[in-house]
C-alpha cells in the first residue's frame, strides 16, 4: 500500500529479458535504500513491484512478469528512463495523498498540456473507455504513482492540475503529448461503483 507521494526518482540502469521475466535494475541513492530489504514492495511508476536484489547500496532490481508488462508502460521501458519511486507504507507512515494499492487499472495517454502561472493542466485519455465510470470530479487518481485530484471530466478524458512542487519532484515534468502513463483508479470509488451496480442489478432483475 502506498500514498501517491513520490520519494525518489530512480534511473533505469540495466534491463535483462528472458522468456517469461523482465528484470529491471534501478539506480537510486543510498538514502533511499536505507531500511530497504529484499522482498519489500516498492511503487515503480505506480506499479507495486518486489525488490529481488540490492547491489552496491545504490542499485535495486525488480522482476516483471508478462501480464504486468502488458498492463503497464513497462513494455516500452528504456535505459536511462526516470522512474517514480515510493516505498510501501508502514503503520506509522503519514498518508499525504490517498490510498494507492500499486495495482495498475489501465494505461492512458496525454492529449493536452497547458502551462499556467501557478500550475500545469494535463488532459488524459484512458485506453479503455469503460473505466471512465470511475472518474469523477474532485475524485482521486494515481498517474505514474503520483496521487492527484481530478479537475474536469469529459466523455472520454479527464484533467488534473499539477503544482510546480509536484512537477519538479516527479517524472511528470518530462511528459509530452501522446506519452503513455500508468493509471490506478481510486479503490474506494471503484468499490462503491461495483456495489451500487450489483445492488441495482438485483433490484431490476
Amino acid at each position: 500500500m502506498f500514498s501517491g507521494i513520490i520519494q525518489y526518482l530512480g534511473i533505469v540502469y540495466h534491463i535483462k529479458q528472458t522468456q517469461n521475466i523482465t528484470t529491471i535494475f534501478i539506480k537510486v541513492s543510498k538514502h533511499f535504500i536505507l531500511n530497504l530489504h529484499i522482498g519489500d514492495s516498492v511503487s515503480n511508476n505506480g506499479c507495486c513491484l518486489t525488490v529481488t536484489h540490492i547491489y552496491h547500496n545504490d542499485i535495486i532490481s525488480f522482476d516483471i512478469v508478462k501480464h504486468t508488462l502488458k498492463m503497464t508502460t513497462f513494455k516500452t521501458i528504456q535505459l536511462g528512463d526516470l522512474i517514480n519511486l515510493e516505498k510501501s507504507l508502514t503503520i506509522n507512515t503519514y498518508i499525504g495523498s490517498h490510498i494507492v494499492l500499486g495495482h495498475i487499472t489501465d494505461t492512458a495517454y496525454i492529449v493536452c498540456i497547458t502551462k499556467h502561472d501557478a500550475y500545469t493542466s494535463i488532459w488524459i485519455q484512458l485506453n479503455n473507455i469503460k473505466h471512465m465510470k470511475y472518474i469523477i470530479t474532485k475524485g482521486s487518481i494515481c498517474i505514474d504513482g503520483v496521487g492527484l485530484t481530478i479537475d474536469q471530466v469529459s466523455k472520454n478524458k479527464f484533467s488534473v492540475n499539477i503544482i510546480p512542487q509536484t512537477l519538479a519532484k516527479t517524472t511528470l515534468y518530462l511528459k509530452q503529448i501522446n506519452n503513455s502513463v500508468n493509471i490506478e483508479i481510486d479503490i474506494f470509488i471503484k468499490t462503491i461503483v461495483h456495489i451500487t451496480e450489483k445492488f441495482l442489478k438485483k433490484i431490476y432483475l
